[in-house]
Parts: structure tokens; C-alpha cells; sequence
């Protein structure tokens, strides 16, 4: 477990990395954190304020929109796992997860069916966007080329932290790693009603980076309970994914954690991005530096929802436990008789 926590510690990027001496200090701050805790606020991270701002009121506005304008764009439609959910179609731990929220990844030319020789190749595709609000399509893809810089970039820190070359998980990125953005809204609920806004769970791959609107909700798992993660202006949450606890045998920590549904008069909204090894990827286990491997904790391994360094194993295995509908619509070759049963029970919500 954690060591005991009542808050998130906030990290400053560019302060950090503006000579030598505070880039020493910065990468010792990120190690320490990423394996204790696993979770930090990014402050000073470089992404422009107006961008932010531009993606924030589309998601609101995107969510305003009638019904029927969100339904035509939804995901059940789409075998790339790309396009709008309504609250309760994606499960985690064999529960409905009480937001509406849009799947949206790079924008790619699939695969013919006829032509694939991996199951990955399932999985690339075109976005599907909503024709009442054209404006969307722009800004998110703009503002998702900047997060991804910001996420290879904090990849490439954590491997100098952990006493690598920068470029270590170059190869398995290179040059198109797994992008998936999500803009998600949690209605509020009433008492009495289920609190799971999305139920506890750990992300996939490197680095999730993610934006808050102005209402709380995130929780992380610490040592002494849950762990309020509230809206903080100027900063992203940032969070360590499955990827690299796998890649560092276990120094690095992939956190539990959870989003409580908000009271009946509000609403939260976020957008989540989840910066990933491409599909095609074996992810390497790091030789680290003594001192490091002397910590070395071991991969946490959850019997019904097991890692494996294959990628698209992994991510496949999550796209079609989390989303039931998806998958026996356009993908139910691949699920046994027991598995089709297996798609409500304990998933990655990613």
C-alpha cells in the first residue's frame, strides 16, 4: 500500500527541468512519487490555457446536446470501440458505471476485415463525430496531439528516473502509440442511489493525463483509506498506468482508484487521456540500476483480471469486458460461450 497520504503532492514541469540542478531534483520528486502514490497534480506543464478552456465548453456543449444528436454517434455502432456511451454501457467490476462520455481515438484507416492477420487490427479505425457540433472534431484532435507530447514526454522522464535512456519505450510507441481520449460527464445522483461514478480500477498503459472541470469526484487508493483528488486550476492529474508497473517489475505503481457519482443537483465533468504502447508492442522489462532493483515490489496481479505484457492482448481484453454490447455486436468470434458471460464481470474501465 501507499504510504500514508492525506492529499495529492503537485509536481512543476517546466520549473523542474530548467537547469541541471532542478532537473536532478524534479526526476528524484517523480520516481519517489510515481512509486509511492502513483498519482500527482502537473502544474506548469506547458498546454495553453485557451486550449483547455476550447475543450472544456465543447465537452459541456457536446453533453447539452439533445439525445438523439449524442445516440447517432454511439459506440455500439462502431467496431473500433470509438463514439458516445450513455450512462450505465460501461461496466467496471461487473457494474455500471454511472457517466455519459465519447471514446475517441486517432483517426485511422482500418484494417479489411479480410485482410487481418492480428485481432489488434480490430481496433484501428475512424472516430465517429457528432455532425451538430463540427467544431468538436478540430479542437479535440488538437488538443489530443498536445497531451500526447506531454505524455511521451513524461514517459521519457520516468525513464530517466528509473536511470534509463530517455528513448527506452521509444520502440514500443514509435511511431504511433495507443492514444485514447475520453470526454466524460457524471450525472449527479440522488441518496440512496449507487455512488459509482466509475467503479475502482488501475489504467493500461504509460501515462493517463488528466483535465477536471470544477467538480470532485476522483478518489485514489491510499494507505489509510480514499484519497480526495479535487479540481486544482493550471494543473492536470497524472497517474501511472499498468505499462510501466510492468515494465519496472513492480517499483513503479499503478493506483487503485475510483470517481464518486455527484450530489443530484450537479454534474462533473473530465477529460481523460491515456497514453499507451501501440497496439503491436511487447512491453520490455528494465534492467534498473541496483539501488532500484533492491526495491523492487513485484507487478501486482489481480487473478481475475491478469496483466500481460503483450499490448493488444491486454487492451483487447479490457475494450471487450468493459463495453458487452461492442463486443457481441461486431467481435463475438472472439468470445467463448464462458466469455460472453465473462463480459460483466471484473474489467479495467479502459
Amino acid at each position: 500500500m501507499p504510504e500514508k497520504h492525506t492529499s495529492l503532492p503537485t509536481l512543476k514541469l517546466r520549473a523542474g527541468l530548467a537547469n541541471p540542478a532542478a532537473k536532478k531534483a524534479f526526476l528524484e520528486e517523480l520516481r519517489e512519487t510515481s512509486r509511492d502514490l502513483g498519482f500527482f497534480y502537473l502544474a506548469d506543464h506547458g498546454i495553453p490555457a485557451e486550449l483547455i478552456s476550447d475543450v472544456l465548453s465543447l465537452t459541456r456543449k457536446f453533453f447539452d446536446l439533445p439525445e438523439k444528436d449524442k445516440l447517432d454517434i454511439q459506440m455500439v455502432n462502431s467496431p473500433y470501440f470509438r463514439g458516445y456511451n450513455r450512462a450505465g454501457l460501461e461496466h467496471t467490476r461487473g457494474k455500471p458505471d454511472w457517466r455519459e462520455q465519447v471514446d475517441i481515438g486517432p483517426e485511422q484507416t482500418p484494417f479489411p476485415r479480410e485482410k487481418q492477420t492480428e485481432t489488434w487490427q480490430r481496433l484501428v479505425g475512424p472516430n465517429q463525430w457528432p455532425k451538430s457540433l463540427p467544431e468538436l472534431q478540430p479542437t479535440i484532435l488538437k488538443y489530443q496531439a498536445a497531451v500526447t507530447k506531454l505524455g511521451i514526454e513524461l514517459t521519457e522522464l520516468l525513464a530517466e528516473a528509473l536511470g534509463q535512456n530517455h528513448n527506452v519505450f521509444s520502440p514500443v510507441y514509435t511511431p504511433e502509440p495507443n492514444q485514447l481520449l475520453k470526454i466524460i460527464r457524471y450525472p449527479g445522483r440522488s441518496a440512496g442511489e449507487t455512488n459509482q461514478g466509475v467503479g475502482a480500477h488501475k489504467d493500461s498503459g504509460f501515462v493517463t493525463i488528466l483535465l477536471q472541470d470544477k467538480v470532485s469526484g476522483l478518489q485514489v487508493e491510499g494507505s489509510d483509506g480514499w484519497i480526495d483528488a479535487p479540481p486544482v486550476p493550471g494543473t492536470f492529474i497524472i497517474n501511472i498506468g499498468e505499462l510501466l508497473e510492468l515494465a519496472s517489475g513492480g517499483y513503479l505503481r499503478a493506483n487503485v482508484h475510483r470517481v464518486v457519482s455527484p450530489p443530484s443537483d450537479k454534474d462533473r465533468l473530465s477529460v481523460a487521456f491515456f497514453f499507451g504502447a501501440h497496439l503491436s508492442s511487447t512491453i520490455p522489462v528494465l534492467t534498473l540500476p541496483p539501488a532500484l532493483q533492491a526495491q523492487v515490489r513485484g507487478v501486482t496481479q489481480d487473478p481475475n483480471n491478469p496483466l500481460f505484457r503483450d499490448v493488444a492482448k491486454n487492451y483487447l481484453k479490457s475494450r471487450l469486458r468493459s463495453h458487452p454490447d461492442v463486443a457481441l455486436k461486431h467481435h463475438a468470434d472472439l468470445l467463448e460461450p464462458s466469455q460472453r458471460e465473462a463480459t460483466k464481470q471484473v474489467a479495467s474501465a479502459y
